[in-house]
């Protein structure tokens, strides 16, 4: 049985977007390492989460833990750092994430 996984925090679409990130190309949920609940983004997770966000270790990249709100794959974090779409449907990822990623993924 395959299940679709629940987005938490405050997303406004079925495509992953939240009131703090809401472009064309927001269309990712990150798996936080603290809880193992998807987010769309950081601030959601400060906002509606009751623990503190966890960086994924690197050792731990090889871990599924992006959600493309286009497909609903789920990518490792090493997939997702190594491309600039999604590699099952071809939806651009928004290149300005990478200011974000010290939020979710350690050195």
């Amino acid at each position: 049985m395959n299940r679709t996984p629940q987005v938490h925090g405050k997303t406004t679409d079925e495509q992953t977007r939240c009131v703090h990130y809401a472009t064309e190309l927001d269309t990712i949920a990150i798996r936080f390492a603290c809880c193992g609940r998807y987010y769309p983004c950081h601030l959601c997770h400060v906002e509606t989460a009751d623990h503190p966000a966890e960086q994924w270790p690197r050792e731990q990249w090889n871990q599924p833990a992006i959600l493309c709100g286009s497909c609903w794959a789920e990518l490792t974090i090493e997939t997702y750092k190594n491309v600039d779409d999604c590699p099952e449907c071809a939806a651009p990822f928004n290149p300005a994430c990478a200011a974000h990623s010290d939020y979710y993924f350690g050195a």
